[in-house]
């Protein structure tokens, strides 16, 4: 039996778009939003083979607390045989996940159009 996503909060809408489940955050991604998304992001990252994408083009905020949610979102999908993939054009948050690394694991696309088209892959290994 398929569980749908909870209901969006403040900071996250939740959609479907061709076969994913796009999770949308809103406004400052810190501490507090994290700990509203959490559940969500585990109720679509439960399944085998989950197909997400997590789209930041509507952050203005992303601290540490951000970049937790997304290492647990690329876990929890490697551990399950998903898919993950990340939409995101600010150039401060783009700057974090350069820093720290993680756009070699979770590489960002422009758009939600553009990732989607791409052809089947997930991201980097551990």
């Amino acid at each position: 039996m398929r569980q749908e996503p909870a209901a969006p909060t403040r900071h996250l809408r939740v959609h479907r778009d061709r076969g994913h489940t796009v999770l949308e955050f809103h406004g400052e991604i810190d501490i507090v939003a994290a700990g509203e998304i959490v559940p969500h992001l585990d109720d679509v990252t439960a399944g085998p083979d989950p197909r997400v994408v997590i789209d930041l083009t509507r952050v203005d905020f992303f601290d540490c607390s951000g970049l937790r949610l997304l290492y647990r979102a690329r876990s929890r999908v490697l551990e399950h045989d998903g898919r993950l993939l990340l939409v995101c054009t600010h150039p401060l948050t783009l700057r974090v996940l350069r820093v720290t690394g993680l756009t070699r694991l979770l590489p960002p696309h422009p758009t939600l159009d553009e990732a989607l088209s791409r052809p089947e892959a997930t991201s980097g290994s551990l």
